[in-house]
Order: structure tokens, then sequence, then C-alpha cells
């Protein structure tokens, strides 16, 4: 590539009005790659150990999450993972991102349930086991990223398995462990108050009181429960970390400074869900994020702009909800500020008290309707420093917000309240600053995420972690604006499509954005299945219309798959039964209406016909956004099975065990020259090859690399998005049907500026500069364009 290539952006310049020159012609060389595929063995050439390297030279390029599980059913430990070394390297990512993997609480399923941080977890294999893991994969090349958990630890059954916890429960505030949890003593007369013996004085994890907070700020917390992690980091098993829910801590900058401090050279992580304009703190020492924000961004390139009108007025029109998620997300975020975390609400007005001296119900108002107000996770605000301007604009539009639901004599109170979030004026408190950052982090997590996006359906595949359902779509600008960005700022952060969090993995998500494409369509396969029968839907109208798009996106779903995620849904939109309160004859009456649509075979066969209809174009948003991702800047994260299509629900559909046999046959008959038969060989292809392109060439794609649009011309160049990343260019299709009304691609250019190139996914040639669309995506609706000389 020449050095125009590797400056900085600037704007695109128009493209050649006359035709292109003969020598832009493409040519298909998929046989000859088949055969070099054959040659070359690529599956088998895996099971061979490579060098080893040191840890530190081995740049990060691609991750792999793996979900395990200490339970008898579903087994899923270190061994387990340590049999995928020879698949994982053979698929191309770096290293292999685990979840938990210290000692949890007993039966637990995901491992964030912590009770002894001095521990590998014994259901997983313990630490022989997990030695003999960590160097399997080193002899493939690959290395270990690992979920920390420093916000909580779990309160189990059996008290004893919490020594700590144990030892605070024993001699209440004497006891040397008192320091180690975030509790209110004074509020509990003195002791613990746990479950089932009323409110909780202590800070929860989000509202499970099953979970209770830990200090953090505390150096010999910090210590005792980070001391065996960063001595596996030290002794080279682990290499990065992956920090869960640090919102919930009271100083995240100062945490992640003595982690980084502690795990030098190590790439650091954070599960932090970043909201609208918001960015992370450029202070935090850290690689970036987990990628929700990156899954935002990628998704609403697939989502037609056009369709929002019909498909809004249509819900509006069924529902009788509102058009804007801004009500609705309010009104879910004072339900659980009065409800799920009322003793969380009720311990920071005591502080408020204790700092203004008096208690004032308008103050006390003025508070609530500030945090429910929040655009954002928390600002963050340290005491006895100046608050960053990103906090007081944060701030800001929270009180602007919360004016609008408080009487005008209580605006004083606000600012009030205002002031003191801040830590600005006369009366200041260190405990109030942090409480209220700690506080507005759930409320965010449990009134939007948790209810407010089970309430309002409007588009179900945007109402996803780190998602805004009231932005319908993101354009092509936005979106190279936002990656500019990353490889300026975050070129190691990490980017995703689906986690054990989301709602509904990337797929049901590509299946469901082509309805923004055919509304009319849509609307009336809705109309006729919701009147297809003569029974009438005991839904609420929000859950009908939220059953029907989740039949559509992850069809075909069995009976029990789709029962799990109904309770599911209907009891965190907590509007006619809840996991508090639930109302089994509603729920009952609900399921038995799901029951009987599958067991309706003329519905079902309609159904079918009308999913069968969106494959070709779900295709294209399923290959054009995991492509997209793979190949944008930061390092792309494939959870577990999602190489192949991932159709699956909201925990626990997404944490089924994998079938790793199908994935291997899959990629070894790709490897050996086989044709991609189906969108599952298809993804298989696209990951495979992007994986493997970046981990070849990391300084086309990792730090010190740009993203530069690629423009394109024509009367179909909005369908194409496309970037240079280093000597490659990346180009996919969007907006499939749209497309397909235009006519196809009409003559539509890209310029890809210079000639001579290979696409790694199919192996033809093309000479450029000036490509033709059409035969640039003849095969397949994505392209990665590598200069020729270069053979992979």
């Amino acid at each position: 590539m020449n050095d125009d290539m590797n400056a900085e952006p600037v704007p695109e310049e128009p493209l050649p009005a006359a035709e292109p020159p003969e020598e832009t012609v493409s040519e298909d060389h998929r046989a000859e790659q088949a055969d070099r595929a054959a040659q070359e063995g690529g599956a088998e050439r895996a099971d061979r150990a490579v060098p080893e390297e040191d840890t530190l030279a081995v740049p990060p390029t691609g991750t792999y999450r793996l979900q395990l599980r200490g339970t008898p059913e579903d087994h899923f430990g270190f061994a387990e993972a340590a049999a995928l070394a020879p698949y994982l390297a053979s698929l191309g990512v770096s290293h292999v991102y685990l979840s938990p993997i210290l000692q949890a609480a007993p039966g637990s399923t995901h491992g964030y349930d912590v009770v002894d941080h001095s521990r590998l977890s014994d259901e997983l294999g313990g630490a022989e086991a997990f030695g003999a893991m960590a160097a399997r994969f080193r002899a493939h090349g690959l290395r270990v990223l690992v979920d920390v958990v420093p916000n909580h630890m779990a309160i189990p059954d059996r008290r004893d398995l919490n020594l700590p916890l144990a030892a605070v429960l024993a001699d209440g505030r004497d006891s040397p462990f008192a320091k180690w949890f975030d509790i209110d003593w004074d509020a509990g007369g003195g002791r613990v108050v746990l479950p089932g013996e009323g409110e909780p004085n202590y800070r929860r994890f989000f509202d499970i009181s099953g979970l209770i907070g830990l200090r953090q700020e505390d150096p010999e917390v910090f210590e005792r429960t980070h001391a065996l992690l960063l001595s596996l980091v030290e002794q080279g098993q682990v290499d990065g970390l992956r920090v869960d829910h640090p919102d919930g801590l009271a100083d995240p900058r100062g945490y992640l400074r003595r982690l980084a401090e502690a795990a030098t050279d190590r790439r650091l992580l954070v599960e932090k869900i970043t909201e609208g304009e918001e960015r992370l703190p450029p202070d935090w020492p850290c690689a970036g994020t987990t990628g929700y924000d990156a899954l935002g961004m990628i998704g609403g390139l697939f989502v037609d702009p056009a369709g929002e009108k019909p498909l809004t007025d249509y819900y509006v029109s069924l529902t009788g909800h509102p058009a804007d998620f801004a009500e609705v997300e309010h009104d879910a975020r004072l339900y659980a500020a009065t409800h799920g975390l009322k003793p969380e609400i009720d311990r920071l007005l005591r502080v408020l008290h204790r700092v203004v001296g008096e208690r004032r119900p308008g103050l006390e108002q003025a508070l609530v309707e500030l945090l429910v107000g929040m655009p954002v996770y928390r600002a963050y605000v340290v005491p006895g420093e100046d608050a960053p301007q990103q906090a007081v604009d944060v701030l800001n539009e929270a009180a602007h917000r919360a004016r609008a639901h408080l009487p005008e004599e209580l605006h004083d109170d606000l600012e009030a309240v205002v002031d003191l979030a801040l830590g600005r004026g006369e009366r200041t408190d260190a405990e109030f600053i942090v409480r209220f950052q700690q506080t507005s982090a759930p409320l965010a997590a449990k009134g939007v995420e948790d209810t407010a996006f089970y309430r309002w359906n409007r588009m179900a595949a945007l109402n996803e972690v780190g998602g805004a359902p009231g932005r319908f779509t993101v354009s092509p600008e936005d979106f190279h604006a936002y990656c500019i960005r990353l490889a300026r700022d975050w070129p190691l952060t990490m980017t995703t499509l689906s986690t054990h969090d989301t709602k509904r993995e990337e797929d049901v998500r590509a299946w469901l954005s082509v309805l923004s494409e055919l509304p009319d369509e849509w609307v009336e396969a809705v109309e006729r299945w919701r009147n297809w029968g003569p029974v009438e839907s005991p839904l609420e109208p929000d859950l009908e219309y939220l059953l029907w798009q989740t039949l559509v996106g992850a069809w075909p779903l069995t009976i029990g798959r789709l029962e799990e995620f109904l309770i599911k849904a209907m009891r965190e939109a907590k509007t006619r039964t809840s996991w508090i309160d639930p109302d089994l004859n509603y729920e009952e009456a609900v399921l038995a209406y799901a029951r009987a649509i599958l067991a309706d075979p003329d519905l079902v066969t309609d159904m079918t016909a009308f999913v069968a209809k969106l494959a070709p174009y779900a295709r294209v948003n399923t290959l054009g956004q995991k492509f997209v991702q793979l190949a944008m800047p930061g390092v792309p994260d494939v959870y577990q099975g999602c190489e192949l299509t991932g159709l699956a629900l909201v925990d626990p559909d997404n944490r089924r065990p994998v079938d790793y046999g199908r994935r291997r046959e899959h990629l070894f008959r790709l490897d050996t020259g086989r044709q991609p038969k189906e969108v599952d060989d298809e993804k298989l292809l696209v990951t495979s090859r992007t994986l493997r392109l970046r981990r070849a060439h990391p300084e086309w794609f990792g730090p010190g690399s740009r993203h530069e649009p690629v423009s394109a011309r024509g009367v179909a160049a909005e369908h194409v998005v496309g970037f240079a990343r280093g000597e490659a260019v990346a180009l996919a299709t969007r907006l499939p049907v749209g497309l397909e009304r235009r006519g196809g691609w009409g003559g539509t250019r890209v310029d890809v500026r210079r000639q001579g190139w290979r696409d790694v996914l199919t192996g033809c040639t093309h000479m450029g500069p000036i490509l033709d669309a059409s035969r640039l995506f003849e095969h397949l609706p994505v392209a990665l364009l590598v200069p020729r000389e270069i053979d992979r």
C-alpha cells in the first residue's frame, strides 16, 4: 500500500466519471485457492505445537470467550478448555478469554459468585488442571485473558465457605475482616442484616442480596483478593485481565492504577458500558472496554433508517406505548429506585440527611429524580479533585431531565444535590460523592437493561446491552468517525457482537434487522399471525410483539427455549409479574398461548415461509456485521460458538454447551479445499480467514495502524461500507433488500486506490484501482483484499 494509506484521514476525492480502465478486471481463483488450502492442511497444522515465545511479545489480535462451568450438568472446566487449544489456534485467535476462575459458591454456573480468592475453582479442576491448560494453550501459541470480579463476593448458604464473611458475622465490627465489606453498621444495629432477615444493610451487586460489595479502595482488601491472580500473571499463566463491573467500585481509576502497577505491561480491559457521547475516562490505565460500544455501532449499520417511521407507527398503534423511549426509561428507572434498589437509595438518603443536617421531602425527591435522570451509568468524580468536565456535563444533563419531573419550588434543592454530587461549594462530603456514583450505576443497569428493555420493544434488535433503543440506525459516516477514534485512542480495546450477557446473540439481531427494510411485509405478517385462531392473546401488547420478533429472529425455537425466554422477559418487565411477586396464572396463560402457536402446523408453516423469505437478506447481515467487527479497529472477540450462526437468546440460553466437534469438522473441510455449503460455513470462513490475517499481520490492525474509509460511487454506493486497515481493505454489503430493489449494483464502483489485489476469502484476484461491486461481491457479500504479492 502506498504512503497515502498511512496518512491522516482526508476527505475522499470524487471518483472519476469515466468508465474504469480495462485493467480493473477481476478473476475467479477459487479452485486454485482450494488446491492450496488442501496442500497446506490448515486444520492439521494446528495440532502441532508452536515454539514458545516471550509472553509480552505476543500481541493480542483476536480472543475467544469460553464460559467455564463447574456443575456436574454441562460441566466445562480447565481440562475441557485445554482440549480446544488446537482448534482455537487454527481458528486464528491469539488469546483464550475465560470466565472467572476462582473458587465460587457451590452450584455456580458462571463463577461471578466468588467465595475464596485464594483458590482456583476445585469444580473447574483446581490449580493443577489450570496449569496444564495454560501450558497447552502456550504450546499452541495461545495466551490467556481472565475475568476478574473485584466488586463483590457471594454469601453462600454455608457461611464458612466464605471465611472473611463468616468472621464478620461472628465478630461484627471488631472482626479484622470488617473493613473488607461495604456495610452500613448503624442501619443494621451493629450487625449484618442477611437475606431473609430484613432490608440488607450492605452494598449489593445490583439488587442481588446474595452478593455483598467489597471495599477495593482498602489496600489490604486489594492485596488479599488479588494475590493469587497476580501470581498467575507473574508466572506467565495469565496474560491479561478483564475487570468485571468497575462502576460498582468506590474509585475505579484508583483500582485500575493499583492493578496496572501490579500487572505491569499486561492488557487490562474494563466491562464499562458507555452511553451516547460518553467516553472512557482518558486517565484510566487500561486498554479499553469489553466492546459493548462497538456492538451497538456495528449493528446500527445494518438497520435501514427508512424503516423507523412505519415500524414506530405500528408499534404505537399496536401497544399504545409512547413513540419515544425516554418516557419508558424514566418510569423504569423510577420503579427500580423505589423497589429493587430501595435499600441502596435509602442508604444514600441517610448520607444526604447527615450532610445537610435535616430531613426534607423535597430534597429527597430531588435526589431520586437526579439519579433517575442520569444519562450514563455514573459520573467519575474523585473526592478532593475538581470534577472533570465530562462529569459536570453528565450531572447537568441529569438535572435538566430531573427538572421536567419536579415542581419549580424544588429546583433549588436539585441544584444543591448536584453540587454535592460534583463535590463543589462550601459543603462537600466524600461519602456522598462516592455513594452517589455507586448508586447510579446499578440503577442504570436494573432500570434500563433489565426493565425498560423488556417494556418497549419497537425493534428488539436495538434493545441490547450498551445499546440505545431510541437510536434506530448508525450512518456509515458516524461509524467511520467512531472507528477512527478507536484506532487513535484505544487500539487494543475489545470489540464484540455477543457475550454471556447480551439479550440475544448476534445473528438473531441480524435477522431482525432485515425487518427494518420490510416494514410493510412484517406488519402484514404480525397481523395475520395475531388473528390466526379463535383464541385472543392474553399477553400484554408489548410482550406479544416481542414474542413474534423472537420467533422470527431465533427460528426455529423449541417450546422449552421459548418458555424460558418468555418467563424471563415478562418478569424482567415487572408490569404483570416479577421475580419477587410472580403472577403464576398470567404466566401460565402466556406460556399456553406460546405452546398453542408452536402446536399449530398451519401457523408454523406460515411463519417458516416468512422466515425463508428473510434468509438471503439475513445472510448478508450475518456475514457483514461479523466481518466488520473482525476487521475494524480494536481486538475482536468471538463469543463461544459464534464462529457459526449464533441464534441463542438471553441467558441461560446463550450459555449452553457448544458442539465443538461440529465446528472442527466444518473448519477442517474449509481448510482442505472444500467450498462453503451454507451460511455456517461462510461465517466460519469469514471468521477464520480474517482472524488469521490479523494474526499474520498485526502491524496492519494493531496499535499505530489506521482506519481509513474507502469510498464507492454509483447508484448503490450507500450499500457498501469499506475501510482500509494497513495493507488490507475490508468491504461489506449493507441493506440488502434495498440493494435488490435497486436492481443490484448497477455499475457501482469501489475505489481501492491501487492495483493488484487478492480476496483472502474467495481467492479471486482484482486489478483495481477501481473495482466493480458486482464482481467484488459475486460469491460473498463481503471481501477482504490484500496485495496480490502477499500470499496470505
